[in-house]
């Protein structure tokens, strides 16, 4: 409609987001295994770009496949978008390496506290948990030594990622502690010459 004096106004349809998104998977020696070039609507994937063939395609078979079959149309029909895709095809493949290097092949030692809580109604059981964190790469292994000597823990440590490229995780042990006990738990990383260890 057009409002006196004014330019045209378009009434309010609701809200639609479409978006670009590129990836480029790596293989575990940082080499590019593959490039993806998808536009989305509403977090749909919605055309994908085929590199091999350097055209667009409809990404999925769904509501909005007769959609999808017109932008690829309109996008294959401007070389703009291919160039676009292939020149961030081209910078994933020159950055690949760089990247893999500061943090695929990069190595955080983990850092290691043990914290005491009393269990309830029990006379001198004590639950020793032990904490490991800031981490990289993801494998780890934490050992609870009673005396010197392994014992299993209460539970199957999990792995939790920290946000920041490195991970943390905790086991816990549930103890009666008698006269010159040791417990100690002991970290096994990539990135330490020998296991971390700490004593209660």
């Amino acid at each position: 409609f057009r409002a006196t004096g004014a330019t045209p106004m378009i009434p309010f349809v609701g809200a639609f987001v479409m978006h670009v998104a590129s990836s480029c998977p790596l293989a575990a020696n940082g080499s590019a295994l593959a490039f993806d070039f998808t536009i989305f609507f509403n977090k749909k994937p919605l055309v994908c770009y085929e590199p091999d063939a350097r055209l667009f395609l409809p990404c999925d078979s769904g509501l909005l496949y007769l959609q999808a079959i017109l932008v690829a149309a309109i996008l294959n029909s401007n070389s703009t978008w291919a160039a676009r895709a292939e020149a961030r095809r081209e910078v994933c493949h020159q950055l690949a390496p760089h990247f893999w290097a500061s943090t695929g092949l990069r190595r955080t030692p983990p850092q290691i506290r043990i914290v005491p809580v009393p269990v309830p109604n029990a006379a001198a059981a004590v639950h020793l948990t032990c904490h490991v964190w800031g981490f990289y790469p993801r494998e780890v292994t934490v050992l609870w030594l009673r005396n010197g000597d392994a014992v299993a823990s209460e539970d199957t440590p999990k792995l939790l990622p920290n946000g920041d490229w490195t991970y943390q995780t905790q086991a816990t042990l549930r103890v009666t502690p008698e006269s010159g006990d040791t417990f100690t738990c002991s970290v096994q990383h990539v990135s330490l010459e020998q296991p971390l260890r700490e004593h209660w």
